[in-house]
């Protein structure tokens, strides 16, 4: 009678089951109003590679639209009500609360260079108020920190790409204080909204790396549907953004339009 009782009750929390729970089949819990959760709090992985994540995350400023929201919880709730905030009213409406930020980064090796990406989600893109054209429920927007080498003693900044509407700028060269890069969320021409560098300082918010979070979260966002917007980090969308992202594509291409500049200036062509 004992032993049963014993048995019912670690069943009850789930010690006793013949087939252990796995974290990875877990599903979204529930789809909740975009502003009803907060930030989870800073997890990345330990060493050095979680301490370049945090010493390079950017300042991040908002010259236009919403603030940053939290796309997920770890009970693998999704931040986005009935279909995202609604792309109406004024840009910045009803998504201005600065304390529901939530920075997701993701790193990986590239083409020889380390590429740390930078996350954030907005409830909805509206450059215009009113929404006129070309606002829509949800914006993902992030960028890339490239480095030389996350191990090294110093590790240094060797590129940074910034995203807007599925490309990237590039560029060898950002706009930082220390090390932190300087990033502004702005309108685009009154169409969409991107992200470039800035002379303004933003501000951080906590950092939450993908292989760090709870199952149920990374499952919420890996199968999500955010309509326009894409989770730029999850499998399947990380790597094809780091290719997009790799800045020396963009010495790549300079030294193109040298070469053809001086084949063009050849007396013989």
């Amino acid at each position: 009678m004992r032993s049963t009782t014993l048995l019912s009750v670690l069943a009850f929390f789930g010690m006793a089951s013949a087939t252990p729970l796995d974290g990875d089949k877990l599903q979204a819990r529930a789809i909740v109003p975009h502003d009803s959760i907060g930030p989870v709090l800073p997890k990345t992985q330990g060493g050095k590679i979680g301490d370049a994540m945090e010493r390079f995350q950017p300042f991040l400023h908002i010259a236009h639209g919403c603030q940053p929201y939290t796309a997920s919880n770890e009970k693998g709730d999704i931040s986005f009500g009935s279909g995202g905030l609604q792309d109406s009213g004024n840009p910045s409406a009803g998504c201005r609360d600065k304390n529901k930020g939530q920075t997701y980064v993701r790193a990986a090796w590239h083409k020889g260079k380390f590429g740390v990406m930078y996350a954030w989600y907005f409830p909805k893109d509206q450059p215009n108020a009113g929404n006129v054209v070309g606002g829509h429920r949800h914006d993902w927007e992030n960028v890339v920190v490239w480095l030389d080498n996350p191990d090294n003693v110093n590790p240094r900044i060797v590129g940074f790409a910034a995203s807007g509407h599925g490309d990237y700028s590039r560029t060898t060269n950002p706009i930082r204080e220390g090390d932190k890069v300087k990033v502004e969320y702005f309108t685009q021409l009154g169409l969409n909204h991107a992200l470039q560098m800035s002379n303004t300082r933003g501000d951080t918010h906590w950092l939450l790396q993908w292989e760090s979070m709870d199952a149920r979260s990374r499952n919420a966002l890996q199968d999500a549907n955010f309509g326009k917007a894409n989770v730029p980090f999850k499998n399947g969308n990380f790597v094809n953004n780091l290719d997009k992202a790799f800045y020396l594509s963009l010495v790549r291409e300079g030294a193109l339009d040298l070469f053809r500049e001086w084949l063009l200036s050849r007396e013989w062509l």
